[in-house]
């Protein structure tokens, strides 16, 4: 016995979703992803640490970023026509839009992912490639080792389009680009 979905849940033509269409499901929940035009639903509850160290860097990145850029959460990064996925965190160019729900690529400086159980695979392999090869110069990946905070640091090689790791950080991340920033990683964890 297979229950049916709800009609919000058929894509909109035969081609399935597109980016745009995210911002026309409000049934949807919350922190919902297009990839490769499927819409990815973030079903599992958040862990308590995954949540209260995203908001902590938020906050960090905000306070060390100039001028013309702001950290962000929630936020959508349309990479292309079929996909559209929401990192943990993205630091972009200063938009005064109250309304606007993505962002461009060449508007954001950098991407975090805080890796999660459910979404190891996304956020190791799908989604850096993805960002890498839409020219987001700069990505981390956010890994928890028995509760400390684990950064990988990326920067876009542009002639390849994919990122070369430039450091792991553990305990203090200390960095030039996007801007420069020194960061007590220790002091951000629950």
């Amino acid at each position: 016995m297979t229950a049916e979905l709800p009609d919000w849940m058929y894509p909109p033509r035969p081609s399935g979703w597109e980016a745009d269409d995210l911002d026309h499901l409000s049934q949807a929940p919350r922190h919902t992803e297009l990839i490769d035009g499927a819409l990815i639903f973030m079903m599992s509850p958040q862990r308590y640490w995954h949540s209260r160290f995203v908001e902590n860097l938020t906050f960090a990145l905000r306070q060390a970023a100039p001028d013309g850029f702001d950290a962000v959460r929630e936020m959508t990064v349309r990479l292309d026509k079929k996909s559209r996925p929401e990192p943990d965190i993205l630091v972009a160019t200063v938009i005064s839009e109250p309304d606007r729900t993505s962002y461009r690529p060449e508007e954001v400086a950098l991407v975090v992912e805080v890796v999660s159980e459910e979404s190891v695979d996304r956020d190791r392999n799908i989604k850096p490639f993805k960002y890498a090869q839409a020219g987001i110069a700069h990505f981390w990946r956010v890994e928890d080792e028995k509760g400390e905070p684990v950064v990988h640091v990326y920067e876009l090689d542009r002639l390849t389009r994919a990122y070369v790791a430039t450091g792991i950080h553990r305990g203090r991340l200390k960095a030039t680009v996007p801007f420069s920033m020194d960061i007590d990683l220790e002091s951000l964890t629950p």
